[in-house]
């Protein structure tokens, strides 16, 4: 790696962008609600996973959109559907997602895609290429990952500060937020993709 070209005020401007995506705080609840449902989240591989996914995307991940003739609107309205289904889960409280992953581990998904390595962030780091160095946001990348495993590795801690009742409410509150989140992401990426249809 060249030291030459790691630039702090960049790997902060892309930690901040990265920071903001991925909402990991924001996602506390839904974490909640799925530890709350016995569904298994390993702290590390969630971490690990979203690195390693997120990493390879930034290098290669316009390659492999066009390879299947896919572009980013169509990979962030399908990224929004998902968003929206656990959405529902949380406020009706029902159960649409079958847990079929081995041991009942919800690690890989929905949480590494697309709660932590979705849509929204997989178009920042493309976009973001065009202005940083790869270094640069591999860092930031990095940092955001280590929040991302405390969070997780702390959910109890999280869980006794609010109390049951707690975690009822604002899994009802961020249900809702989570909703509005994906309907903001299907608006903005379906004119772009019906357009290209056309």
């Amino acid at each position: 790696m060249n030291w030459n070209i790691l630039d702090f005020t960049q790997i902060l401007s892309a930690f901040v962008v990265l920071f903001a995506l991925i909402d990991v705080l924001g996602s506390v609840p839904i974490f909640l609600n799925f530890k709350t449902g016995g569904k298994d989240v390993n702290p590390m591989q969630a971490a690990v996973y979203s690195f390693i996914i997120m990493t390879a995307f930034l290098f290669v991940g316009d390659w492999v959109l066009k390879l299947f003739n896919v572009d980013v609107s169509s990979f962030a309205v399908a990224g929004a559907l998902v968003i929206f289904i656990i959405s529902i889960e949380m406020i009706f409280g029902v159960e649409i997602f079958k847990n079929d992953a081995p041991g009942g581990s919800r690690t890989l998904v929905p949480i590494v895609f697309p709660l932590i390595a979705g849509p929204g962030t997989f178009t920042a780091l493309l976009s973001m290429r065009a202005e940083f160095e790869v270094p640069n946001i591999i860092i930031a990348l990095f940092l955001n990952m280590v929040l991302v495993f405390l969070v997780l590795k702390y959910l109890n801690v999280v869980e006794r500060i609010v109390g049951v009742s707690g975690v009822y409410v604002m899994r009802k509150f961020f249900g809702i937020i989570l909703m509005a989140i994906a309907v903001r992401l299907f608006t903005a990426n379906i004119n772009a993709l019906l357009h290209s249809l056309q």
